[in-house]
């Protein structure tokens, strides 16, 4: 849906189709509909705060789950932080609300379906989740867990960007100073992990001065 914006009464103009060229988007991952898919299993469900946007999730824990402490993150959620749970955009099935999503993207502050871009209920403006390229990040604060081992599933594995916190979490988690894995371990990240992320990146290191021979 290129080019496509919404207006600031809280309706993102869509009328609802799921037909026609400007509608394609609909059809394809994360936002095409599992209706008739058996291997759609439905694992956890989740909306916004009006309801207006409501989905499913078939996969059992997120590739991921961490704690962003960006300044971005804390400014469009209005929190110290974002709790964010990576997914497979095959991994949801949007049963509720294509016409009432809305976009932001924050590199350029436009509101046009351009990725990596921000995904919102048009209506209520609760954030669904970041649309990625290859992945979703969606917030875990949306979905209704039945168990306390359903929650226990989006336990974090890190912080990131964690210099930047408006609070200390002192949970024993790696603690980034930016994305994880590409920058460094700081504060009371566990020791094991200072340890590996120091070996791995001696290997790497010794591998490209065996490149360059």
């Amino acid at each position: 849906m290129s080019g496509a914006t919404y207006n600031a009464n809280g309706d993102n103009g869509d009328p609802g189709s799921t037909e026609g060229e400007l509608n394609a988007w609909k059809h394809r991952p994360p936002y095409r509909v599992h209706d008739n898919d058996p291997n759609f299993h439905v694992r956890y469900e989740g909306s916004c705060h009006c309801g207006k946007i409501r989905y499913q999730l078939s996969r059992e824990k997120p590739l991921d789950s961490k704690y962003c402490h960006c300044t971005t993150c804390q400014k469009i959620h209005g929190a110290p932080f974002q709790w964010a749970a990576i997914f497979h955009k095959d991994d949801i099935n949007f049963t509720h609300g294509h016409h009432d999503l809305g976009w932001y993207e924050s590199s350029e502050k436009t509101c046009v379906h351009k990725l990596p871009c921000k995904v919102s209920c048009a209506y209520c403006r609760t954030p669904i989740m970041d649309e990625g390229r290859n992945m979703i990040l969606l917030f875990p604060t949306l979905i209704d867990f039945k168990t306390p081992e359903d929650r226990k599933n989006f336990d974090i594995s890190c912080h990131m960007f964690y210099p930047r916190r408006v609070l200390d979490i002192p949970d024993g988690k790696p603690k980034w100073t930016g994305i994880n894995e590409q920058s460094d371990l700081i504060e009371d990240s566990p020791q094991e992990a200072v340890n590996e992320l120091k070996r791995k990146r001696q290997e790497e290191e010794h591998e490209k001065k065996q490149d360059k021979k």
